[in-house]
């Protein structure tokens, strides 16, 4: 265990981020022992951090006592071992209400999500996040992605105010993540944190790693860990035949099904979990489950993806 910031905790990290997904009951209720579980499993199989309650974790659906609840669990399961950070959003005055609770239950962090439904010019994107990094001690790594979209001006600000230590792209704008990375190291000084925060990141990471951003969500670690560590391992040595053996054979034909179904960046990642983990339940609505096809084109993919492994050892 260690009591380093945050971001010195993640900034080299041994292994894959992991987002885990919520787990839920027949009945649609939470359920809090099989997230332990999913969470535990991830912890010991190598996660680098945990970032619960965030978009994998279904975070739009989750009351504020399930996520207090939820987040609570991680904590407690990942024991100091490695960090925890909370996904928040919403409105202003909602994602401070989830900040709060997040560090109440004892957070390292918190990954702030998009603002709800409105579409804000720069200035109120800038004001926002400033008001949320202020609400609470946690540090604040923020989302870029649908209608959080910035300027590198933007993210000078965001660079330049106490208490956010990075951004996440799930945008991927290449040129414009170049400017913004050299708007940053040409104006504020220290480290700012970059993350690729793209749906199954692995497929862009090497275009990522070119422009300096070597951190990236890892949803296929949810389901097939050992997948996941073999591609983290690749970039980190430099052994670019064993990345581009994994994209070939199975993160580009998991991508490809992946699109075939709106909300499957969360649903087809919970359905792989089922099929190699605990029953973490189906996903709530407005999400639905993929198609009876579609799981089992994945348990093909999630074979294919570990039939490799075993040819390269």
């Amino acid at each position: 265990m260690t009591s380093a910031p945050l971001a010195a905790r993640l900034d080299i990290p041994s292994g894959p981020l992991f987002f885990p997904v919520t787990a839920f009951a027949p009945d649609g209720s939470l359920d809090l022992d099989t997230c332990r579980t999913h969470v535990r499993r991830g912890v010991e199989a190598g996660a680098a951090a945990v970032f619960a309650c965030c978009g994998t974790g279904e975070f739009h659906a989750l009351t504020p006592e399930e996520y207090d609840a939820c987040v609570r669990a991680a904590v407690e399961t990942a024991a100091g071992r490695v960090p925890v950070v909370a996904g928040t959003g919403y409105g202003t005055a909602l994602a401070v209400r989830y900040a709060r609770l997040a560090e109440a239950a004892g957070a390292d962090g918190l990954l702030a999500m998009p603002p709800y439904l409105v579409t804000a010019g720069q200035e109120g994107l800038l004001r926002h996040y400033r008001e949320l990094a202020a609400a609470t001690s946690l540090p604040v790594v923020v989302y870029q992605r649908d209608n959080a979209v910035f300027t590198p001006d933007t993210v000078v600000g965001l660079a330049r105010t106490d208490g956010i230590i990075g951004l996440k792209d799930g945008l991927g704008d290449l040129d414009l993540m170049q400017r913004i990375v050299s708007a940053v190291r040409s104006e504020v000084p220290g480290d700012f944190l970059y993350f690729n925060g793209l749906p199954t990141a692995e497929q862009t990471q090497l275009a990522y790693r070119a422009l300096g951003i070597t951190l990236y969500s890892s949803a296929v670690f949810c389901f097939a860990p050992e997948i996941a560590l073999a591609f983290h391992r690749a970039l980190r040595d430099g052994d670019d035949s064993t990345a581009h053996t994994l994209l070939d054979g199975f993160y580009r034909p998991f991508a490809e099904l992946r699109a075939r179904g709106r909300g499957y960046a969360v649903a087809l990642v919970k359905a792989g979990v089922r099929l190699r983990g605990p029953d973490v339940g189906e996903v709530r609505p407005p999400l639905q489950e993929p198609a009876a096809d579609h799981v089992k084109r994945l348990a093909e993919v999630i074979d294919r993806g570990y039939a490799l492994l075993e040819g390269s050892e």
